[in-house]
């Protein structure tokens, strides 16, 4: 089953750049397709690869942060090629 996922990283701290910048990275790497705008980023692919993705990645950035949240939005489909015709 494929999914889309949107996902804004909010570090509670006053230098939240680096785990952001670590965690899209992470992203990227993961093979993934990966999408980014200033104010989210989204994943594409099958659900068990993008949720185990995030289900460490999400780990390892709340064990680097002093505090912090998270926003996700799961589609049950791939969005990746959605173009606006407006």
């Amino acid at each position: 089953m494929k999914i889309s996922v949107e996902l804004t990283l909010t570090p509670l701290q006053d230098d939240f750049e680096p785990p952001i910048i670590n965690f899209i990275k992470k992203m990227r790497a993961s093979g993934l397709t990966v999408k980014e705008n200033p104010l989210s980023t989204q994943v594409y692919g099958d659900y068990d690869e993008v949720m185990g993705l995030l289900n460490r990645e999400i780990k390892n950035t709340f064990e680097a942060i002093e505090s912090g949240l998270i926003y996700i939005k799961i589609v049950k489909s791939d969005r990746s090629d959605y173009a606006a015709d407006y």
